[in-house]
């Protein structure tokens, strides 16, 4: 077994095991081993990117080599829900690999990813192959320019777990927005979804002479437009969703007279809004809100059509970590950086709410209490801080950071700066070297309140060069 002893441990779970540490002390183990050997795992998605990444493992016959399982399932999950792909090829560890093939099967421990990355996200099987590593392609990363548009009439919106917002902007000031609040997740009839979408965007549309564009950020993985996997449409049925709801925002486009409409995910427009705030790229930004959303921009300024779903993300490995309802896995970012994250550990710090108290209402208790100076809030707060830096000593070891912004409802009010503290005391504690080159943050409180929808609205470029499309009556 590895010895790892974090520096600043979550007060509320003293059990945590960063992956960062365990990654560390593993490939330190590797390292001093004469008969380590290479794992190369190479992710191939249908658009023709390629990621590789490239490590070490312990020789077969070393008398921890058991660990090297676990090691590689748990760096190809993370590796899959950062980059995604529906091919995967080994090379350098064959009977890993033949491991690997079985958890990521339709009968395997991972079947939840097999279909995900498979049908679900790329529309074709997904499949795991030993090769030899003289047969592996290179990487290919696919840049894509996103948003940065804000000349026009425009309406930005997000779609939450819990709350939907619409923003309308008038070359790049915000002039109306409103929250709503609703409860998609385990809504059957998706009439629920579009119109109440719909009735956002015409709040929004009233306030504007004209609307020229629409871009929206919402959860889940959207490829072209398309939904192809969200937790906000887990109730409708499959058919449905195939019929009614893949298609929702060309739908929505068609009522809009075919404006120019955009959608991204939450944790890419969250990214891309940092990135216009800070006049600066390489920012990796992470919601907390219902779920953890994560995007990313590239020191040049661009995306990549890598999914950056860090809820599934793993980022503690003891092996009776807390599972996600939806995957069914343990130790992944949902429950660490969300509203759940802060129900789990309020039960913990001993605020004894009722098992049918819903998560969002724990929340603002929580919240409250944090404001009336409550050392179980504090307590709270310290340890999602405690997750955080950990995790952002890992994500460091897969993306070029220079920025870490920081977001969602779980980081509103004092509670966020409490987060935010502790993050940075683990930081400098741990990764010294990661403290020094990134900077983690808040949205300062203009940003909060627009930034999300101005960075949504300006995804789309403004196509047409005469007339005005006419803003939809609220009868449509």
């Amino acid at each position: 077994m590895l010895k790892i002893t974090p520096f600043i441990r979550p007060p509320l779970d003293n059990e945590f095991l960063p992956a960062a540490l365990w990654n560390r002390a593993y490939r330190a183990l590797a390292a001093a081993d004469p008969a380590s050997r290479p794992l190369v795992i190479v992710l191939e998605r249908p658009d023709g990117g390629t990621s590789r990444h490239q490590s070490r493992v312990l020789g077969a016959s070393h008398p921890s080599a058991a660990l090297s399982l676990q090691y590689a399932e748990r760096l190809l999950k993370f590796l899959l829900w950062q980059k995604g792909g529906c091919t995967v090829r080994i090379a350098g560890a064959p009977e890993i690999a033949a491991q690997l093939s079985e958890i990521y099967s339709p009968a395997g421990a991972r079947a939840f990813d097999y279909a995900f990355m498979g049908e679900r996200v790329y529309g074709r099987p997904f499949q795991l192959v030993s090769s030899d590593v003289n047969d592996l392609p290179d990487e290919r990363v696919i840049g894509l320019p996103v948003g940065r548009h804000l000349d026009g009439c425009r309406i930005g919106f997000d779609i939450g777990g819990s709350d939907r917002k619409a923003a309308a902007v008038i070359d790049g000031k915000v002039v109306f927005s409103e929250e709503t609040r609703w409860d998609p997740y385990f809504q059957k009839d998706p009439s629920y979804h579009i119109e109440g979408i719909h009735q956002s965007l015409l709040k929004a549309a009233a306030h504007l002479p004209r609307v020229d564009a629409i871009g929206g950020s919402a959860a889940g993985v959207y490829v072209n437009n398309e939904v192809r996997v969200a937790s906000l449409f887990r109730g409708i049925p499959p058919d449905v969703f195939e019929r009614d709801i893949r298609r929702l925002f060309f739908t929505l486009q068609s009522r809009w007279g075919g404006v120019p409409f955009e959608v991204a995910n939450d944790g890419e427009v969250a990214a891309l809004a940092g990135s216009m705030s800070l006049g600066d790229n390489a920012v990796l930004g992470i919601s907390m809100g219902t779920s953890q959303a994560a995007g990313y921009v590239r020191p040049g300024g661009d995306i990549t059509p890598w999914l950056n779903e860090l809820a599934f993300a793993p980022v503690d490995y003891r092996p009776d970590a807390p599972a996600d309802e939806w995957s069914g896995d343990i130790g992944c970012g949902v429950q660490y950086f969300s509203q759940q994250a802060v129900s789990r550990l309020a039960d913990q710090a001993g605020f004894g709410f009722a098992s049918e108290t819903p998560a969002p209402e724990r929340l603002v208790a929580v919240q409250q209490a944090m404001e009336e100076g409550d050392p179980r809030a504090e307590k709270v707060y310290d340890s999602v801080g405690s997750y955080l830096g950990y995790a952002i000593g890992h994500y460091a070891d897969f993306y070029h950071l220079r920025h870490v912004l920081v977001m969602g409802r779980v980081t509103s009010g004092a509670g966020g700066e409490r987060i935010l503290l502790r993050a940075r005391e683990v930081l400098a504690a741990e990764f010294p070297e990661v403290a020094s080159r990134a900077r983690v943050r808040m949205p300062d409180e203009k940003d909060k309140r627009h930034g999300q929808a101005i960075a949504a609205a300006s995804l789309p470029s403004i196509r047409r060069t005469a007339g005005s499309p006419a803003v939809p009556s609220p009868s449509t």
